[in-house]
């Protein structure tokens, strides 16, 4: 006697589901596979464990342990295992790539070889294709990233344009925006290192700190603006909110204090602990030497 009555359709051996247009159309010895939508699971013959839902969803897969929610979603994984994808097209072009999680649409569209990458986001890590163990948490993360590895983006838009950097941290929307080559970077703000392109090894803690950094190594800015103008700069320290804000290219500067070293722009090894101390340094040198 059944608990339901008509039986429920679509149940296979090896707990096998199947439902809409040849879905598991070539299953043999694959097991506990529910495949449902058009062709999902299609030239699934071996593999086994796989959840797909969704038009095309797995269409070609014979890996273990993938599940993908969505149209097109692990359209093209071959061999990839323990993926999953929640989103239209999510992972569409994963072949071999394992342990993928892509939530959102368009999230890790690309990846074709890729292991260990976590994109949760509208088009998160979309362009990544080889990369791994990247984290990618909000719209457009690391979109443009190809290659970089071990990169880490919490925010809209952190991250983007990265290519080929690695072992960078931004968190916070636009945070290391334009970053492509950079590497060892961290970022812990809104628009933090937002124009950094190539500079390595810096640390940018509140909103727009070392904003302007392009190339500029081995800096350290905690509060708010702080070496906001910094573009070439390198191993400079400023702690407190606008220190060192009007640095460019100056060099080996230390500024601890609320505007401490706040005019200096190109001036090399000084010092500053204080509220606003040193704030116009340059400008009074300026003074003594025309006098």
């Amino acid at each position: 006697m059944r608990a339901v009555s008509p039986p429920p359709e679509g149940c296979y051996p090896n707990f096998t589901t199947a439902e809409k247009c040849d879905a598991l159309n070539v299953l043999t010895t694959g097991a506990g596979n529910p495949g449902v939508g058009w062709h999902s699971l299609f030239l699934d013959s071996t593999g086994s464990f796989n959840t797909a839902l969704g038009a095309g969803a797995l269409i070609i897969n014979n890996g273990d342990s993938n599940t993908a929610t969505g149209a097109g979603a692990l359209l093209l994984n071959s061999a990839g295992i323990e993926n999953t994808a929640n989103g239209a097209d999510a992972l569409v072009y994963n072949d071999t790539g394992r342990f993928n999680t892509a939530v959102g649409a368009f999230a890790l569209f690309s990846n074709t070889l890729g292991s260990g990458n976590t994109a949760v986001g509208d088009g998160a890590l979309k362009f990544n294709t080889i990369a791994v163990g990247n984290t990618a948490i909000g719209d457009g993360t690391l979109f443009f990233n190809t290659a970089g590895f071990e990169n880490t983006a919490m925010g809209s838009s952190a991250l983007a344009t990265n290519t080929i950097g690695i072992n960078n941290t931004a968190v916070g929307s636009a945070a290391l925006l334009f970053n492509t080559e950079g590497s060892f970077n961290t970022a812990i703000g809104l628009e933090t290192l937002y124009s950094n392109t190539t500079g390595t090894s810096n640390t940018a803690l509140g909103l727009d700190a070392l904003y302007s950094n392009t190339v500029g190594e081995a800096n350290t800015a905690t509060g708010a603006n702080a070496l906001l103008s910094n573009t070439a700069g390198s191993d400079n320290t400023a702690s407190g909110d606008g220190a060192l804000f009007g640095n460019t290219t100056g060099g080996a500067n230390t500024a601890i204090g609320q505007n401490a070293l706040f005019i200096n722009t190109i001036g090399i090894g000084n010092t500053a602990v204080g509220i606003a101390t040193l704030f116009s340094k340059q400008y009074r040198q300026l003074q003594h030497r025309s006098r």
